[in-house]
């Protein structure tokens, strides 16, 4: 009996030990991933790093004409937004570009289009320009980073229309990175008139195999930014597809309404989510999405009239000295296709947090 009686207590004792390891591992776990940024003013950007991999790049570059992120990564790596023109990967599109990475602009701004400009590859006569001012903060953590600019929303004469300051959440859980922007907007000088275009607001610009299958000829460019042309229904590697909150799905999404929208396809062997999530305090929540099939991945609060075929018209304005504010949350998925249910889970966490 007293054999058995200690080897009960030894086993009791390293049971607690190997569960308070245990436990501590977990906890450890819980705490995330390491993020941190490296700033680099030569270059003109800031990588945010998710335990020493790029997760993106906060860039402000002089030929883009706004502060893009650049390029989107998953966990895994894998670079899911174009890199033409910047830095052309072999199989993309040579189209629209002004359309780089992840940005928040808009096509009329008192008369200006910030959206379009640098569509010819330079800066357009009636074009504006989001011109990144300052780093206002950088703070690294367990699970989370926040960085937050000051940018100017400038006309062509230099003249300032909107100044503007955007907080980044960067966050890592397991597999899966989000991005949160909350951008708000202030009049600085007289009331600003923003009306009703489907050029705008939010949008990222994804990688060719994230693209919907086309039964178009596609213009593409090799590495070295060469064009060549695809013919209809080859469609190699494209796998993208789009589903709405509200069940909408393929290009059908374009121009309806809907809480959130997945961009789902895949990169190789790897399955990939990319969601774009709106948040209940934006104007005209929910929002139109201007997704299409090519690429272009967009949330746009404030163009009515093309989506609803003239039925419905927002023409929408900044008081003088008043301000506005644009929340949105990205999601990217990597080794698994995020189901409505994750999605939702994570949105509603975003509508809570802000």
């Amino acid at each position: 009996m007293k054999v058995t009686s200690l080897a009960v207590s030894m086993l009791i004792v390293f049971s607690s030990v190997a569960y308070g390891i245990k436990s501590a591992k977990k906890t450890q776990n819980n705490q995330g991933l390491n993020i941190a940024f490296l700033k680099n003013e030569h270059d003109k950007k800031v990588d945010i790093m998710v335990d020493d991999k790029l997760l993106t790049s906060y860039c402000w570059l002089d030929n883009v004409f706004k502060p893009i992120l650049y390029p989107l990564c998953t966990s895994a790596g894998t670079i899911i937004t174009r890199g033409f023109p910047l830095k052309p990967r072999d199989g993309e599109r040579s189209d629209h570009l002004h359309q780089i990475g992840m940005w928040l602009n808009y096509g009329k701004v008192n008369g200006y289009d910030f959206w379009g400009n640098g569509v010819s590859g330079k800066k357009n006569p009636e074009g504006g320009e989001v011109k990144h001012l300052s780093i206002e903060k950088l703070s690294e953590g367990k699970g989370e980073g926040v960085m937050v600019t000051r940018e100017s929303w400038l006309d062509p004469s230099g003249k300032e229309l909107l100044a503007e300051k955007t907080e980044y959440h960067f966050i890592a859980k397991g597999s899966t990175r989000i991005i949160d922007r909350i951008t708000t907007l202030t009049a600085t000088g007289n009331t600003i008139k923003m009306p009703d275009t489907k050029e705008g607001m939010f949008g990222i610009r994804v990688a060719r195999q994230l693209e919907l299958p086309s039964n178009e000829n596609v213009n593409l460019v090799d590495s070295q930014g060469n064009t060549t042309k695809e013919k209809a229904l080859s469609n190699i590697g494209v796998t993208g597809n789009y589903r709405s909150s509200e069940g909408i799905t393929g290009e059908a999404v374009w121009g309806t309404r809907a809480k959130w929208m997945d961009l789902y396809g895949k990169i190789g062997d790897e399955n990939i989510s990319l969601v774009i999530c709106d948040h209940p305090k934006n104007q005209n929540y929910p929002t139109y999405w201007m997704a299409r099939g090519y690429g272009l991945f967009a949330a746009n609060p404030l163009g009515a009239k093309d989506y609803t075929k003239g039925k419905e018209e927002l023409n929408f304005s900044i008081s003088a000295g008043k301000s506005t504010t644009f929340r949105y949350r990205v999601i990217i998925g990597s080794g698994i296709h995020l189901t409505d249910n994750e999605i939702n889970d994570l949105a509603e966490e975003f509508s809570n947090k802000y």
